[in-house]
């Protein structure tokens, strides 16, 4: 690539010269959407997914249930998907989205024949090896020449007996959603165990067992580290996306930032989004909350305060608030997070560089982060193809002057249009 294209890849982050002041309309819930899909195409009739995300995650998924067998229609904001017989003889392009790539194989192993998938470059490293093994334990033949990781061949055979099966999801929640998702269809079900250390993101598997239920399908989860999908059909459903909640998170971040006020409209009473957290977080920095019929409001006193808090359970939020941490008052500590070194790239390692790339004061530990304030200067953050580092260089642009985003395109991953609404605040 030449210099000057380089350099055209380079996005000037907005910066703030007053307080916000927005109401925000976010697009769908990529989680959400994804989840929907699946479970349409395993349904017993078509169903419709209601202002469903159109992103390069949700139109990948959409792409490798196509390859299977179901139809998809994504030419409107309803997304109508009809069942069909399960083929083989198909190869699922993954892109860079662990929803498609650990998500379609269970169900690719109903096919009748070989199903081949692989991605994106960076998409080859990002862990497959418990979903693998999960799918052999319940009978299903893989072909990954013992890497754990894309590419892969499902060796699909018309049907999967299913049971009991354990696998360690330390790494991923994605791991025992995927089983569970299509778990139904299994002769006998699935009963997943989970045996490691804490799963990380619990609310994403509650998101599963949640869009399980609302399908009909009977889900025990009353034992910890245990989730057993009983067979059966899944019913057809219509369903409306909540809007994706984590994406919210640099525009709520930006009423703290800049003192100022946003809304972002439709925030749901009650959701198993983990970007719900948001209103717990931005709190312990400082920040009036306010959940209305209007939507979630934010204010921002004009200060940050530190923060020490597990992210755990929501590790998706640690890009923003890594550089809302960054602009503090205060120190903060971020644990609970190793298992994103796993995710679209290694966060950690990506958060320090880029923020220490600019004058910030982090430091990686173990599980997390130690944020230290520390004066700030303008150049270049790097995004690793990774959408949640586009949304913290943004955050970073609203108070350091100069911040030089790369690649922000890669917010269409999840967020369509990124830039242009992020400007639109100013």
């Amino acid at each position: 690539m030449s210099d000057s294209n380089r350099v055209a890849d380079l996005w000037p982050a907005p910066h703030a010269t007053r307080p916000v002041d927005a109401t925000v309309a976010l697009p769908g819930s990529k989680s959400l959407t994804n989840r929907a899909l699946v479970l349409a195409a395993v349904a017993d009739g078509p169903g419709t997914v209601r202002r469903a995300l159109r992103s390069r995650d949700t139109e990948l998924m959409a792409a490798a249930l196509t390859a299977l067998g179901a139809e998809v229609d994504t030419a409107g904001d309803d997304w109508k998907v009809t069942p069909g017989p399960w083929h083989g003889g198909a190869t699922v392009d993954c892109g860079l989205a662990g929803t498609v790539m650990r998500f379609v194989p269970p169900v690719a192993a109903l096919a009748d024949g070989p199903v081949i998938f692989d991605g994106d470059p960076h998409a080859r490293t990002r862990p497959m090896h418990e979903v693998l093994r999960g799918l052999r334990g319940l009978g299903v033949g893989i072909d990954d020449d013992d890497r754990g990781t894309l590419p892969f061949t499902v060796l699909g055979s018309g049907s999967v007996k299913g049971g009991v099966v354990t696998i360690d999801a330390s790494a991923s929640s994605q791991f025992i959603s995927a089983l569970l998702l299509a778990g139904a269809r299994y002769d006998e079900g699935v009963d997943v165990r989970h045996d490691g250390k804490p799963v990380p993101s619990l609310p994403h598997i509650d998101m599963t067992v949640d869009q399980l239920r609302l399908r009909g399908v009977e889900v025990d989860d009353s034992d910890a580290n245990r989730w057993v999908v009983q067979p059966g059909p899944v019913r057809a459903v219509d369903v409306t996306v909540e809007p994706d909640l984590s994406n919210a998170a640099p525009f709520l971040a930006a009423a703290l930032v800049t003192g100022g006020r946003v809304t972002v409209r439709d925030w749901p009473r009650a959701t198993t989004q983990a970007g719900d957290a948001l209103r717990e977080i931005l709190t312990l920095m400082g920040a009036d909350v306010e959940l209305s019929d209007e939507g979630l409001t934010v204010r921002g006193p004009g200060t940050i305060h530190g923060l020490d808090f597990d992210l755990h359970d929501v590790g998706e939020l640690t890009p923003t608030v890594a550089a809302l941490c960054a602009l503090a008052d205060g120190p903060s500590h971020l644990h609970g997070v190793a298992h994103i070194r796993g995710h679209e790239t290694d966060r950690l390692d990506a958060l320090a560089t880029e923020i220490n790339g600019l004058g910030g004061h982090v430091t990686e530990t173990e599980d997390g982060l130690t944020i230290r304030p520390a004066s700030m200067t303008g150049g270049r953050f790097r995004t690793y193809a990774d959408h949640r580092m586009a949304h913290a260089g943004a955050v970073l642009g609203l108070l350091v002057e100069g911040v030089l985003v790369e690649d922000v395109g890669t917010t269409a991953k999840t967020f369509p249009g990124f830039a242009e609404a992020w400007a639109g605040l100013f």
